[in-house]
């Protein structure tokens, strides 16, 4: 009783700290001159699309419309195609040398970076080294290659097709990050031009090879065409990123976890029974089932976009001094209106947008959503509007103990590894923005036929835009403006990319 007293009067405590600002706005006025970018945490956004949220608590969505929904893809023609047979190149004996490839990004682009690196390991006939992953300025995690990918998974998948060793031969013991961050070396390329053919790598990557016994580079993401491209050195991307790269088994085995407690509530031990148990009956209404949305809307995001989020003046301050920190003023959006950006399609979707979204299409309070996202700009905040129009959503910290994640605590890296992991098993994925995430996640459920809904930016700029529209004007816009974006299957167009887009190069026609 005690403690629970003391807990009261903390957050008493707490709250009266937070409303000082509003109850003597004076007192703060020089504060809020100096630090805008704090108070605007303190600023609750203000809800932008109050009449239709307002109407999207009301909604009702009927049986068949949910079913409909819920219902699995039907077979589009193509299947997975990149068995070990179709590569016909096998493994020749005598390697040209060492490749060492050094990774930036966030884990998705390394992803495809590690796909990438194979890929050229084959083109130069060269022993890959397992890839170094840069940390990350933004997330500040250092976790290595065996730290996320099962390592000898990845190396005995992959053992017939190129060498791969674990680390820098004992000889050349000196190629290291430090040693090429502190003068101009031979052995290091950093030329390589974004989506540089098979050739450019053949004429000036192969000597260094021939010259040194080892090149490393850096940068290389992006740094490998999609295009005119071998179809053995396509099959191989394609059985990198869909076969080799696996997660270590205490990611896979948390990641698998928080499937069965999304898809079965009811068998999960859970105190505050925040997850209700939904019958045998209510099955054609998504029982069983689950959306994953992958969230991307922190501050990067948000400042690099150059769009108002219904912060007030001290968000936009706050974002603007952000802008010029990071980018010094090089923001292409920076130069049009809000408005201009939002009906071009632009701006990210705020986690009110996405809510409402996902209520138009039928989604209705019984959805069961798990919210992929390393931290929204704003906090709970900001994400008040989606979890009132979605009360059973879910995420790692609400799904598991802090004992199951404390092996990925505070590392981004490992913490989007069980977010993508998730999303590659839902039913339904939602990305609220393009990027990495997103392209690496379309690529996966494309590769396995799962559903995929790609929100019309550029039309739900424009309805948001639109305040006289009325729910139901608003529900029907959504609902055509999105029967071609829940899953069809699109074949890669040049210089789009395999990892995004794995059909044709990874599929066979079925027929």
């Amino acid at each position: 009783m005690r403690r629970e007293h003391r807990r009261r009067g903390g957050a008493m405590v707490a709250a009266v700290v937070l409303l000082l600002p509003f109850l003597f706005p004076n007192l703060f006025t020089p504060f809020t001159h100096a630090l805008p970018s704090l108070l605007s945490e303190w600023n609750a956004p203000k809800l932008r699309h109050s009449r239709l949220l307002k109407s999207a608590l009301q909604r009702e969505t009927s049986d068949e419309q949910l079913s409909e929904l819920w219902m699995p893809l039907s077979n589009q023609g193509w299947k997975p195609c990149i068995r070990s047979d179709i590569i016909t190149s096998s493994l020749t004996e005598k390697s040209q040398g060492y490749i060492q490839v050094f990774l930036d990004g966030g884990l998705n682009q390394q992803r495809m970076g590690i796909c990438d690196a194979v890929a050229l390991a084959k083109i130069l006939n060269a022993t890959l080294i397992i890839p170094y992953l840069e940390v990350n300025p933004v997330w500040q995690d250092s976790s290595t290659f065996e730290d996320i990918f099962d390592v000898d998974h990845f190396i005995e998948s992959l053992k017939d097709e190129i060498s791969i060793v674990k680390e820098v031969p004992d000889e050349y013991f000196w190629s290291t990050r430090e040693y090429y961050a502190t003068a101009i070396r031979a052995t290091r390329v950093k030329t390589a031009p974004v989506h540089a053919s098979a050739n450019w790598y053949l004429d000036n990557v192969l000597p260094v090879l021939e010259s040194y016994g080892i090149a490393a580079i850096a940068p290389f993401s992006h740094r490998l065409a999609f295009d005119n491209m071998p179809k053995e050195i396509q099959r191989l991307r394609c059985k990198v990123n869909f076969q080799a790269l696996v997660y270590v088994p205490h990611i896979r085995a948390l990641g698998d976890a928080l499937v069965s407690r999304l898809r079965y509530p009811s068998s999960r031990v859970d105190s505050t029974n925040y997850l209700k148990k939904v019958g045998d009956s209510n099955e054609k209404r998504g029982a069983g089932k689950f959306v994953v949305l992958h969230l991307r809307f922190d501050k990067d995001m948000a400042a690099h976009s150059a769009c108002d989020f219904g912060g007030g003046k001290a968000e936009k301050l706050a974002l603007a001094k952000y802008r010029q920190v990071i980018w010094q003023g090089r923001v292409l959006n920076s130069q049009f209106t809000d408005e201009e950006l939002r009906s071009q399609g632009r701006c990210p979707l705020t986690p009110e947008e996405i809510g409402l979204l996902l209520a138009a299409l039928g989604f209705d309070n019984t959805t069961r959503l798990y919210l992929a996202s390393h931290k929204v700009y704003g906090g709970e905040a900001r994400i008040s509007a989606l979890r009132s129009l979605f009360p059973l959503m879910e995420d790692k910290k609400s799904l598991a103990s802090s004992e199951e994640r404390a092996q990925i605590k505070g590392k981004a890296s490992l913490l989007a590894a069980v977010d993508h992991y998730v999303s590659i098993h839902s039913d339904i994925f939602v990305s609220a923005s393009p990027g990495n995430m997103h392209n690496a996640v379309v690529g996966h459920r494309t590769y396995r036929n799962t559903k995929t809904i790609r929100p019309n930016m550029a039309l739900l700029g424009q309805l948001f835009l639109n305040k006289s529209l009325d729910w139901a004007e608003f529900e029907k816009a959504v609902v055509e403006g999105h029967k071609s974006r829940q899953g069809m299957l699109r074949l890669r167009k040049s210089e789009q990319s395999i990892y995004t887009y794995p059909a044709p190069d990874c599929m066979c026609n079925a027929s």
